[in-house]
């Protein structure tokens, strides 16, 4: 695949063509996600989170109501559908048509989503190893599908960042399991090489500077950076305070060719990709 050329997925009818990157607004109606701000609970409280989100210029909003920080509690399937239903009920009465993400590893969380409010993308963290199911599930939905790198659980991601070459060998584990699905008809999928997931601090800054790379494969690439532990740790300072380091790194992202941010801060986004759009056409 020429990484020049720039890539587009079906998102439930409608072509997303990243020509321009795109800005995933994250939603996390979960009481224990680890950065606090993030967190909304209450039709009242979601419903102005996404209408804010909306107004700030989102392209894809992306649900979550499971944190997958490490030491967050478990929470049971049901409990996870329960928390995400009451967050889309509100989406869909705020902005019908939105383009929806939801960020599960449950299978059958991810079929009631799709089924039950129109979801388009399945943002899984697992990359399919955390439920066996998810692939058949998506290629059975016809869903866009976002994979991303993570080694062992939540639990115990952080005891496996052993590798030869970070870049590589997690380019070779998504370009594998991209193969796997496209042999199952899973057609329209994105990349997350998985900052901070199995990774160390050093080792996502080695992935954001071989961001670039992962275009060979022909997914979009999405970069999921927001404040990270990468940003607040070596700042001393904490995820409240890490909205400036964000866009730092939001916009060497895109200098490296991502093509979706994954953000909390969906404003200083959507003024990143705009400013960085600019340097494009300076023609």
């Amino acid at each position: 695949m020429n990484p020049h050329i720039t890539p587009s997925i079906n998102a439930g009818g409608r072509l997303l063509s990243f020509d321009v990157p795109k800005v995933m607004g994250i939603l996390n109606v979960t009481p224990d996600s680890f950065y606090s701000g993030s967190r909304v609970s209450g039709s009242k409280a979601i419903a102005e989170r996404v209408a804010g989100m909306r107004e700030q210029g989102a392209d894809i909003l992306d649900i979550g109501g499971y944190s997958s920080r490490p030491g967050a509690e478990e929470v049971s399937p049901e409990e996870e559908y329960s928390r995400l239903a009451s967050g889309l009920e509100v989406v869909r009465s705020v902005w019908q048509e939105a383009i929806v993400s939801v960020d599960t590893f449950r299978a059958e969380v991810a079929r009631r989503c799709v089924e039950e409010w129109g979801v388009s993308i399945v943002n899984d963290i697992g990359g399919g190893t955390l439920d066996p199911a998810m692939w058949d599930t998506v290629a059975d939905l016809r869903v866009a599908y976002v994979l991303m790198h993570m080694r062992g659980t939540p639990k115990t991601m952080g005891t496996l960042t052993d590798y030869n070459d970070v870049s590589a060998d997690t380019l070779t584990d998504l370009a594998f399991r991209i193969s796997e699905l496209r042999s199952k008809g899973v057609s329209d999928v994105i990349i997350d090489p998985g900052f901070g997931f199995a990774k160390t601090v050093e080792q996502n800054y080695r992935l954001l500077v071989d961001l670039r790379e992962f275009r060979i494969t022909g997914a979009p690439v999405l970069a999921g950076i927001s404040r990270k532990t990468m940003i607040w740790k070596p700042l001393g300072i904490t995820p409240t305070e890490a909205a400036n380091g964000t866009t730092a790194l939001n916009t060497v992202a895109l200098l490296n060719g991502a093509d979706i941010l994954r953000v909390h801060d969906v404003r200083n986004a959507v003024e990143t990709v705009k400013l960085m759009g600019l340097l494009k056409n300076d023609k």
